[in-house]
């Protein structure tokens, strides 16, 4: 009776392991194809020698972005994710970019918006199903026509810039509205220490992870997972011109240069929080 009642059971179980096994396949076609990219000669010199600095692998893949997933990314500057995350989603998935208007007020936005339909512009085989979208100056997502909502809403190294400008918690609850329930928003932000004041952080363009986590959880989300993998501790967050006086803005000049140099890009957290609830 036990020799049957285990036979029965170990058959029960083949049709959940066949299931698996082209799971783990397709996830690893997934990988197959991120690293792929990142390391195809279409992104250009200068992005791909930030590689060592940004983890562009390690961060997608802990965000969870797969091929499939309409992804929004928030004010995406050049483009330097755009190189990676457009050739990626492009057959099966939706890169959708929320970048500056034309006619923001700001001079250098609108110069950011013309570099990045420049290199939209200049190969049309990578990046013609890129949608472009308006992440506006009061903070909200204008011109993005989602059905279902997005899977994912990424966004490097900006939350500095909306605590500055005081939209912080308006551009969260716009994120949780576009995303669909379960949809995750990936951050990515420089990193200050415990217990620096909210006008220190604007300052300085370093946020704390408590103060990034809370903020979260007030628009509706829940911190599902953090990572390590931006974390630089030769960064010491204590610089005349904050995080701007580190590569690559190196804002300080020739002053000390060599010294931001041997730091390297700042130290960041990674945090995947997932949407609950619209608030």
């Amino acid at each position: 009776m036990t020799t049957r009642r285990h036979f029965l059971s170990h058959l029960a179980a083949l049709p959940v392991l066949g299931a698996i096994r082209p799971l783990q396949a397709r996830l690893q076609d997934d990988d197959d194809a991120l690293r792929a990219i990142i390391a195809s000669p279409h992104r250009s010199e200068a992005n791909r020698a930030r590689d060592a600095a940004r983890h562009p692998y390690d961060t997608l893949h802990f965000l969870g972005v797969r091929p499939h997933h309409t992804v929004i990314e928030i004010t995406p500057g050049a483009g330097w994710f755009t190189e990676i995350l457009a050739p990626y989603l492009r057959a099966q998935g939706r890169y959708i970019a929320a970048h500056y208007a034309h006619d923001d007020p700001m001079a250098y936005r609108r110069k950011l918006r013309e570099t990045f339909e420049a290199r939209l512009a200049a190969r049309p085989d990578l990046y013609d199903k890129v949608h472009i979208g308006h992440f506006t100056p009061q903070g909200t997502l204008e011109g993005i026509n989602l059905t279902d909502g997005a899977d994912r809403i990424l966004t490097f190294r900006n939350v500095h810039n909306w605590l500055d400008a005081g939209h912080l918690e308006t551009s969260l609850r716009a994120f949780a509205h576009a995303l669909k329930a379960g949809g995750v928003l990936g951050i990515e932000e420089h990193r200050a220490a415990p217990g620096v004041s909210l006008d220190e952080m604007k300052r300085s363009g370093y946020v704390s992870e408590s103060f990034m986590s809370n903020q979260a959880m007030a628009a509706g989300f829940e911190l599902s997972g953090r990572t390590e993998v931006n974390a630089n501790p030769r960064d010491t967050r204590d610089h005349p011109h904050g995080v701007w006086s580190l590569p690559p803005t190196l804002r300080g000049g020739e002053a000390d240069k060599a010294r931001f140099l041997a730091i390297g890009e700042s130290d960041r957290f990674t945090h995947r929080c997932i949407k609950l609830r619209d608030v």
